[in-house]
């Protein structure tokens, strides 16, 4: 094995893990950003409608298990570490509790696999602030590479809108519209880098894998939408597209969160709970895909991801779409905070 490498970092956006976590999980994001205090209270009842947790973390903390398993049945031996953007184990901890383990030079796998500033360039910037403040000392990260259209995320993800569509009742089943729901960026953020392509490329290869023929409907949709009403963002989001779709007679939809392969609050909240209230309001039949992050498929991905970076063998194709495969190493001037 190259030993240019001697640790990886598995880095997301984090969330809370008990009902006295939200509201410094929810003071932490909002930061600067002049939030109204009732607004949090919205969104801190929103946590404590689905439970009060969000399952991300935990499942984070599960792909670090099944990834050391993964990894050294490869033969790589290196440590996994895990670091979040908004709760503990924050990314400056994690990088600190590297360097103090000896930890030289690191390769970071971003929990999402799209283009954008909040998926990507802002945890570049969150670890090289780590390192700045480290000095010297600090260990040279390097991120993986996007990986919209692996087939670590797309076959899985197809397997599990199959089974969504299949728990539709038969009678509808044939007419049954597929929808692929990922968070929705500023118009102007958009604009600015590939996330709407490689979200339109991941849904057409997920879609062609079950439907071949494109006999059923496509939509993609957008949820999670924050921010001044006056901002335009991607549309359209999910419940307006559900309200349209009744009143063309639609009686199923399928939905493909996309958008999140790590099960998360965002899945919770808009999906389980919005967007299956308002399809059931509406007489419609609501069947979400389950994420893909229990899936062999997807944690052998990371494993080879992380060996494209070692040159050691990988177990499946690189990418499955057209678009041209990300760089290793993101240009400075990619995907700006517009």
């Amino acid at each position: 094995m190259d030993k240019t490498y001697d640790a990886l970092l598995l880095v997301s956006f984090g969330g809370p893990e008990s009902l006295g976590e939200i509201k410094p999980f929810l003071e932490r994001i909002t930061e600067g950003k002049n939030i109204p205090s009732d607004r949090l209270e919205e969104i801190v009842k929103r946590y404590e409608t689905v439970g009060g947790v969000s399952p991300l973390n935990a499942n984070i903390r599960d792909i670090k298990k099944k990834l050391e398993i993964e990894i050294k049945s490869r033969d790589i031996d290196i440590p996994i570490f895990i670091g979040h953007r908004n709760v503990e184990p924050l990314i400056a901890d994690t990088v600190n509790e590297m360097r103090a383990s000896g930890v030289t030079r690191c390769l970071a796998w971003f929990s999402s696999p799209y283009s954008s500033y909040s998926s990507c360039r802002q945890y570049t910037e969150n670890i090289e602030n780590a390192c700045s403040q480290i000095g010297s000392g600090a260990p040279q990260i390097e991120q993986i590479r996007r990986h919209h259209d692996h087939p670590g995320l797309i076959e899985p993800a197809a397997d599990c809108l199959r089974s969504a569509v299949e728990n539709i009742p038969s009678e509808t089943r044939s007419e049954v519209v597929l929808l692929f729901s990922a968070h929705s960026l500023p118009v102007s953020m958009a604009e600015t880098c590939r996330y709407e392509a490689e979200i339109n490329e991941a849904a057409l290869l997920i879609a062609n894998k079950i439907d071949p023929d494109k006999r059923l409907r496509r939509e993609i949709v957008w949820q999670s939408r924050s921010g001044s009403p006056s901002t335009p963002w991607l549309e359209p989001d999910i419940n307006d597209k559900l309200e349209q779709l009744a009143s063309e007679g639609v009686k199923a939809v399928a939905v493909s969160p996309i958008g999140f392969p790590i099960e998360n609050f965002e899945i919770l909240w808009d999906l389980d709970f919005e967007a299956s209230n308002k399809a059931s309001s509406l007489g419609m039949s609501f069947s979400r895909a389950d994420t893909v992050n229990n899936d062999s498929r997807f944690i052998s991905m990371i494993a080879d991801l992380l060996c494209e970076r070692i040159n050691a063998p990988t177990l499946s194709a690189a990418n499955l779409g057209a678009l041209s495969i990300s760089p290793g190493k993101c240009e400075r001037d990619c995907c700006p905070n517009e």
